[in-house]
């Protein structure tokens, strides 16, 4: 007995299931699904992921997680969109969202699937440079993916269908390195996700320098950290006969 849901073809079915896709009776429908599914997924991320500052820090970031990844495609998606209908393509605005989706549905699959490990490194770590970087490299890491398969849905429509051109194939990789930069920034600009426990819960933080600094700095302070760690380790012990004798003179 099958148990697989359709949209989860995505996986392991891709030219099945962007075949599906390509068909006008369901793009509509998919759309749909898929925006349904990326919510609840990254929802459940977004309370995991804000959990280690506490309740309320999770629920603001179970928001701001899901309202991260559709304000970067409200921003995006036009431009795309237009610029591959003027080089010729004939994919409708649906099949078109379809096939981005597809690849925010995967981000958002493979994301939550790590959440487990982020639950475990919060519990045994309360380094807070390295659960952001944790965040960080999961996210890139999903990304991939999602860029893999938006190509295969690309590319099945190019190749298979011939309603795409191969030009847009070039456009688009320069469109995923906007989107990566639009992403950044605007997660710059929602932040904090995760929340210092050192510092009062804010629902934003005052503009400051950017997400990439932001991430050296993290690294630096990790590394930092571990160094400091490593320079107490191996500090000689003091003298206490000296201590003692200091503090007869004294008195």
């Amino acid at each position: 007995m099958k148990t697989e849901l359709p949209i989860f073809k995505v996986f392991q079915h891709s030219e099945e299931y962007f075949e599906k896709l390509s068909d006008n009776t369901f793009s509509r429908k998919y759309v749909l699904k898929q925006m349904l599914f990326i919510l609840l997924f990254t929802f459940i991320y977004g309370i995991v992921m804000g959990s280690y500052n506490g309740l309320q820090q999770s629920i603001v970031t179970s928001i701001k997680i899901p309202s991260l990844i559709f304000l970067s495609l409200l921003i995006c998606f036009p431009a795309l969109y237009v610029i591959q209908y003027m080089i010729g393509s004939t994919l409708t605005i649906y099949q078109m969202a379809n096939i981005i989706l597809s690849g925010f549905f995967v981000f958002s699959t493979i994301s939550l699937s790590f959440a487990p490990i982020v639950i475990f490194f919060m519990i045994t770590s309360d380094n807070y440079s390295f659960i952001k970087l944790l965040h960080v490299a999961i996210f890139v890491f999903s990304g991939i993916f999602a860029v893999k398969t938006i190509t295969e849905g690309l590319t099945f429509s190019c190749e298979k269908k011939n309603i795409y051109p191969k030009l847009g194939m070039k456009i688009f990789k320069i469109w995923v390195v906007i989107l990566a930069f639009v992403s950044s920034q605007l997660a710059w600009s929602l932040r904090p996700f995760v929340g210092s426990r050192d510092l009062p819960q804010e629902l934003f933080r005052t503009k400051q320098s950017n997400f990439y600094v932001a991430v050296m700095q993290s690294a630096a302070s990790l590394f930092k950290t571990a160094g400091d760690q490593v320079v107490l380790k191996d500090k000689p012990p003091e003298h206490k006969s000296d201590t003692s004798k200091t503090n007869y003179v004294e008195r």
